[in-house]
């Protein structure tokens, strides 16, 4: 069996019942369960349609998202989360770029890099030795003025921890992000480049090896053999070419308003939704959603 789920966006919920049953029709569906008014809904059949693609175009253009997946093992035991415009609306280094005074060039590089036109491993290189002679402490300030949570992230880590998952944040940022971002949302354990200071200056330098899309594989390897579970018990996502390795290994690889590139290698692909996307996705209902 396989359930579909159709969702809209929290904030702007346009999911309209016509839409559900005309798909339900269409496909054969059985009886639909709200998720959230208005928002999210799902139904089983019984194989997988052969124009999901096309249909997926069509309610796209409605500002509704379409997932399809096996019914069977849905409900994961671990988030396996990039955090640059993924758990957070930003990219770290961008902002620190900004205060560096180099922001357009910098954001342009990681627009590249994230849409796989350029080597992760070098662009972060050349991105970071832009920052030498920054303050250390200037991290402490874009923490607290520019870097936001992505909406939905409380809820998705208190809903799945509820429910006895382990969750990691693996980014290819730096660790003075992650931990604290990590502590403010409750996983478990983080994993991300060491950037390095002298004398209260960043050095423009970065710990090797770089963590990017290899190691984010490979924690997903060490971590599902660490807890005893193996990766179709995984939901990971991002945003980021770096990401595919794991998007692709985990049993769920979620494309969060993904660039395109990555987006069409994925087969949950979230556009109009937010992080709770990623509980209507595993069968959790607005009612099941926890606060920290």
């Amino acid at each position: 069996m396989y359930t579909v789920t159709l969702l809209s966006s929290p904030t702007a919920p346009c999911l309209e019942t016509s839409l559900l049953g005309a798909l339900q029709t269409a496909w054969g569906g059985g009886d639909a369960r709200w998720l959230a008014p208005n928002e999210a809904a799902e139904f089983e059949i019984g194989q997988k349609p052969a124009n999901q693609w096309d249909v997926w175009s069509d309610v796209q253009a409605l500002g509704v998202d379409l997932v399809v997946q096996p019914t069977a093992g849905r409900r994961k035991k671990m988030l396996l989360a990039d955090m640059d415009s993924t758990m957070i609306n930003e990219e770290c280094i961008d902002e620190l770029a900004e205060v560096a005074g180099v922001g357009a060039y910098v954001k342009d590089i990681t627009a590249k890099a994230m849409n796989g036109e350029l080597d992760f491993e070098g662009a972060l290189t050349e991105r970071v030795a832009l920052l030498s002679g920054l303050d250390e402490d200037i991290i402490a300030q874009v923490l607290a003025e520019r870097i936001t949570l992505m909406s939905g992230g409380p809820a998705l880590l208190a809903t799945m921890k509820a429910h006895g998952a382990y969750a990691a944040l693996v980014s290819g940022g730096f660790t003075a992000f992650t931990a604290s971002i990590a502590s403010k949302l409750g996983f478990d354990e983080n994993r991300a480049n060491i950037l390095f200071a002298e004398g209260g200056k960043l050095t423009g330098k970065v710990a090797m090896p770089i963590l990017g899309r290899e190691a984010k594989v490979q924690a997903l390897e060490e971590i599902t053999a660490r807890l005893g579970i193996t990766e179709q018990d995984v939901l990971a996502v991002g945003d980021g070419a770096n990401d595919l390795g794991m998007l692709t290994r985990a049993g769920s690889g979620v494309a969060l308003h993904a660039k395109p590139s990555v987006a069409a290698e994925c087969d949950i692909r979230i556009n109009h939704g937010d992080l709770t996307a990623l509980l209507y996705v595993q069968g959790y209902s607005k009612d099941d959603f926890k606060t920290a």
